[in-house]
Formats: C-alpha cells, sequence, structure tokens
C-alpha cells in the first residue's frame, strides 16, 4: 500500500449550507449551559402555569382575570423570553468569547451561511421545546383545574389554540432576536443588555411621555409580541395578528443588520 507524503493534498469537502446546520448542531449540543438554559426557559412556562392552576382552584378572591382567561396558565412566557433570549446570545458570542469564530469563518470564508446555519439550528431545537412547552403547561394545568371542579379551557376555545402555539413561536422569534443582537454587539454581557434594554426598558421610557409615547411602546417587540399572546385584548396594545407581524418585522430587521455586521467586520 503507498504511503501518503507530506505534500499530497488533502481532499477538501464544499462548502453547504447542510454541511454548515451539522456543524452548528454539533456545537449546539455540545455545550451543556446551551441545555441549561433551555431547559430553565421549558420549565419556567410549565411551573408558572402550575402555579397559576392552583391559585385558581385554591385562592379563589385573588384570582385576577388574566389568570381566569385561556391564555392564564401561559404566562411563564414573561421569564421564558429572557431565557430564550438569553440562549440565542449566548448560542452566538459563546464563539467570539472563546475565539473559536475565527476558525468558523476560515472554515465557512462567505460568513453568512454561518448565520443561516445557527438559525436553523436555533429555530428547529427552540421552536421544538417552546411549543412543546406551552402544549404540556396549558394541558397539565387545565386539567387539574378541571380535576378539581372548576371552569376551565380546552384547545377548542375561541383564541386558544392560537394562544398556546403563539407562546412558543413568541419565545423562539425572542431568542432569535437575541441571537441578532449577539451577532451585532458580539460581547455576551453588551447583547444581553441590550437585550433586556429593547424588550424591556424601551417600553417604560416611551410610556411615560404618555400620548405618542404609549403609541410607540405599542409596537416595540415585547408589546407587539405580547398582544398575540394574550386571549383578552388590552386597551391600548396592538390586535393578536398585527402584533405577530411587528415582532417578526422587528427580527427580520435584526437579522438583516446582524447579516451586514457579520460580513463587513473583522472575526
Amino acid at each position: 500500500m503507498p504511503a501518503h507524503g507530506a505534500g499530497d493534498a488533502v481532499e477538501s469537502q464544499p462548502v453547504t449550507l447542510r454541511r454548515a446546520v451539522m456543524s452548528e448542531w454539533v456545537k449546539f449540543r455540545s455545550l451543556r449551559s446551551t441545555w441549561a438554559v433551555l431547559a430553565g426557559a421549558v420549565l419556567s412556562v410549565v411551573i408558572v402555569a402550575w402555579l397559576v392552576a392552583y391559585n385558581i382552584t385554591t385562592l379563589h378572591s385573588y384570582v385576577q382575570a388574566n389568570d381566569l382567561a385561556s391564555s392564564g396558565p401561559l404566562q411563564g412566557y414573561s421569564l421564558g423570553m429572557f431565557l430564550t433570549g438569553a440562549l440565542g446570545v449566548l448560542f452566538v458570542t459563546g464563539e467570539y468569547g472563546t475565539g473559536m469564530i475565527r476558525a468558523t469563518l476560515t472554515a465557512v470564508p462567505k460568513r453568512l451561511p454561518v448565520l443561516w446555519a445557527k438559525l436553523v439550528v436555533f429555530v428547529a431545537v427552540t421552536a421544538t421545546a417552546m411549543i412543546a412547552a406551552s402544549v404540556v403547561a396549558f394541558m397539565s394545568a387545565e386539567a387539574f383545574i378541571s380535576l378539581l371542579n372548576h371552569p376551565g379551557h380546552s384547545l377548542g376555545d375561541p383564541g386558544a389554540l392560537r394562544v398556546v402555539i403563539g407562546t412558543g413561536v413568541f419565545l423562539s422569534l425572542v431568542g432569535v432576536f437575541g441571537a441578532a443582537l449577539g451577532w451585532i454587539v458580539r460581547s455576551t454581557p453588551f447583547a444581553l443588555v441590550t437585550f433586556f434594554a429593547a424588550l424591556v426598558a424601551l417600553p417604560v421610557v416611551f410610556e411615560f411621555f404618555g400620548g405618542w409615547g404609549k403609541t410607540v411602546a405599542e409596537y416595540l417587540p415585547l408589546n407587539a409580541g405580547g398582544s398575540f399572546v394574550q386571549s383578552i385584548h388590552v386597551s391600548g396594545t396592538l390586535p393578536p395578528w398585527t402584533g405577530l407581524l411587528v415582532l417578526v418585522v422587528w427580527v427580520a430587521a435584526a437579522l438583516t443588520i446582524a447579516a451586514v455586521t457579520l460580513r463587513r467586520r473583522d472575526a
């Protein structure tokens, strides 16, 4: 058998989106931190649903209208969104923190396939996990409520299916928004601060001005997306499907900026 010399050419495989996705999947599943944060997001949605169900069946005088709505058990999205957002940030900035991004971009010199590959892996895993968590949270909470002979809800109720599936979709979109900020900012602490400011701080600032400020706040990511996962329409918020559309526009804009940033900046 002939020996291969040191100067023999090594066969290289062309860069494809499929291979990039496989590479990003290996990175995602090999990090314990990603699974820990994702598990935290799932548990936050389920546990809050159980707490709401417990409150409905035991603390009658303290139960709010939001708790009794079909979206009541899914109020855990307000905690889950911070975890899915953090997961998106970490999935991107983790490579910048370790310097591994240089090797990644050397292997994929056109760069954008890396962004799309991370997006495919992140959306596939996060959407599957969070939609499943939303369904389990809703069904288990409503089963407990019904078991104790209290009026509950089913997926067939008006708006219930939208709220249940929509909660998982909302959390996944928020996670993608966090990932886009990760590409733009490239620093885990700064990206997390930017994420928190965009979702929580900005609406508070604009609402402080009243009038036009409240109108602007309606179109910010959290308020717009939040209207999609509520079964009770709150005055001063967008209609559900309009809110989802606005959130999608925010995410698309952030991804566009991330793509431009990735192509123009050095690693």
